[in-house]
């Protein structure tokens, strides 16, 4: 080895190093200290918070974040003032002698109303194809839009809800398993469970005009829009934001009631700033604060399943629609003969 590559090899192994190698991890030096050793909170609240000083470090600044926004420090307390619930890191950047530092504390926010429980009455029944997987229900105008999943059996059809009959449909390939859909701006899109692929139709030639890949989303499974994005459940916590231009996954919201983080939304409506979302493999269906993640209600849709023909491909209640001129929600399941309009009423 000649002088220079050794000298070079020196200096690389002085910089890493004193890069920390031979520095203690910053959770042996501080620790972040929350009110009563909670891990829960409410949105708003206002906790107590200190900084352990383990081995008596000399400090000369602390500074706390919560959601990448510095937070003010009162009286030893911060404000929990976050735009969305869920899973959260407090992070303090501490500085101490000549070396800066951050440490990570997580924490629940949890909203503050325990949700609120609704029930149905029944308007009108309506035939629906038995064969039919439910796994996406829309109204566009006065159509009924709905794909069905099952490798092998998956399809988009556009659909005379008054009689069921079936006006268009397009099957998918095998290899596919269709999910939630949603229409914006004349095009409709679907979603696939586990391919992590979706596609986008031509509303009114009902061709397929490309597709689209998922981001961090884990699968497909629900999806409907506000008139400006697409949301997107994918089996998690997390509801994503899609840009329908680019359809990617912007940002996202977690589903949360009073108690928990809730994972079990699947097919989801999206009707004047709430995300009616079906509860995976249960008779009932979340109604969520479509900006923060707050489950502000929960319809009970027990004994609905009773009212349709029994067979043995029968499955769970999954699919909802909003019909905007009647102003009324319509409701099936998978390999049901029935579909429901109903109004949801507070119990």
């Amino acid at each position: 080895m000649n002088i220079t590559k050794l000298f070079t090899s020196f200096s690389l192994l002085t910089l890493l190093f004193n890069c920390g190698g031979s520095n203690p991890a910053a959770n042996s030096l501080f620790e972040i200290s929350l009110e009563g050793n909670q891990k829960k909170f409410v949105q708003n609240q206002n906790i107590a918070i200190t900084l352990l000083n383990k081995k008596e470090k000399t400090i000369n600044n602390v500074t706390y974040s919560l959601d990448g926004k510095t937070v003010n420090v009162s009286n030893n307390k911060i404000k929990l003032d976050v735009a969305t619930l869920g899973n959260k890191s407090i992070k303090a950047k501490i500085s101490y002698e000549d070396t800066t530092v951050e440490i990570k504390k997580k924490i629940t926010v949890l909203s503050s109303k325990s949700p609120e429980i609704y029930t149905y009455e029944i308007i009108n029944e309506y035939p629906h194809d038995i064969q039919a997987y439910t796994q996406g229900l829309e109204f566009y105008k006065d159509t009924l839009y709905e794909s069905t999943g099952r490798r092998g059996q998956s399809s988009l059809r556009k659909i005379d809800y008054e009689t069921g009959k079936v006006l268009q449909q397009i099957d998918l390939d095998k290899a596919y398993f269709g999910e939630g859909i949603t229409i914006l701006n004349d095009k409709l899109y679907q979603l696939t469970w586990q391919s992590k692929t979706g596609f986008i139709y031509d509303l009114n030639s009902f061709k397929k005009t490309g597709n689209f890949q998922y981001g961090n989303s884990k699968e497909g499974w629900g999806l409907c829009n506000d008139g400006e994005k697409l949301f997107k459940s994918d089996g998690t916590e997390k509801i994503w934001f899609l840009n329908p231009s680019t359809l990617i996954e912007e940002e996202h919201i977690e589903t949360v009631s009073n108690k928990s983080v809730f994972n079990k939304a699947n097919e989801l409506e999206y009707v004047n700033g709430k995300i009616y979302a079906n509860v995976y493999q249960k008779p009932s269906i979340m109604i969520i604060d479509a900006t923060n993640g707050a489950i502000e209600g929960v319809v009970n849709f027990s004994g609905l399943k009773d009212k349709v023909t029994k067979h043995k491909d029968i499955d769970v209640l999954n699919g909802i629609a909003y019909h905007p001129t009647r102003k009324t929600f319509f409701v099936t399941g998978k390999n049901w003969d029935k579909l429901f309009e109903v109004n949801i009423l507070k119990k």
